[in-house]
């Protein structure tokens, strides 16, 4: 019996990505219309951007806490949030928690030495770009975009991206951010919002994408099927 996999959601549509990888790629591992059994919980995105306003993490941690404690009561084995900014909160939860995490930071890192590359563009939500997620993780070198494109490519995540709006002018300007780290010597961009690969794609790209939300649940479901 495949683990039970719990989503602690943050946004819809990057939980709502992470949740379709899960069941449609599943169907190679376990078998045809077959995946783990999954359980997700959503507290709104509002009660998250609050206390990520005033750099209230301690807010945040309560947050996921009271998603985690439901998924266990609900029966799931492991935790992932397609979440990459509240992945700050997360890593103050770990003794804490009821259950175990898989970390999004962590599983890109892993993808972007296992596929060789020496410099990674990082894209997400400016808390993301500028904060303490992904230092950590990655053995490789990594950038991330000047301040000017950290708060355009923020306000286009929280003014279109979560509420499910792609345009087409959106996607020339990630793609000019990306061709920009291309010549600054990144040869992988991290798409580290979970938003981000709903409007980049390889073929939208200079560069080779690693996407977080489907290296996410991908490693959900190693993890799932793992004895």
């Amino acid at each position: 019996m495949p683990k039970h996999i719990g989503i602690v959601a943050v946004s819809a549509e990057g939980a709502a990505l992470c949740y379709r990888t899960i069941c449609i790629e599943g169907a190679a591992i376990f078998g045809t219309h077959n995946h783990p059994e999954i359980t997700l919980h959503n507290i709104p995105l509002a009660y998250y951007m609050a206390p990520i306003h005033r750099n209230d993490w301690q807010q945040v941690e309560e947050l996921i806490l009271r998603s985690a404690r439901k998924l266990a009561e609900a029966g799931a084995d492991f935790l992932v949030c397609p979440d990459n900014t509240v992945h700050q909160a997360i890593d103050l939860i770990v003794e804490k928690s009821p259950l175990p995490w898989l970390h999004i930071a962590t599983e890109v890192a892993s993808a972007a030495k296992a596929r060789g590359y020496g410099r990674v563009g990082v894209l997400g939500t400016k808390y993301l770009m500028e904060g303490p997620v992904y230092p950590p993780k990655f053995a490789t070198e990594h950038e991330i975009p000047p301040l000017n494109d950290r708060e355009r490519i923020n306000r286009i995540i929280f003014e279109e991206l979560v509420d499910g709006r792609f345009e087409e002018s959106s996607r020339r300007y990630f793609q000019d951010v990306i061709a920009k780290l291309k010549e600054r010597g990144c040869d992988a961009v991290a798409l580290s919002c979970t938003e981000i690969p709903l409007l980049i794609t390889q073929k939208d790209s200079a560069l080779p994408i690693l996407d977080s939300t489907r290296i996410l649940a991908r490693a959900a479901l190693r993890e799932a099927a793992r004895d």
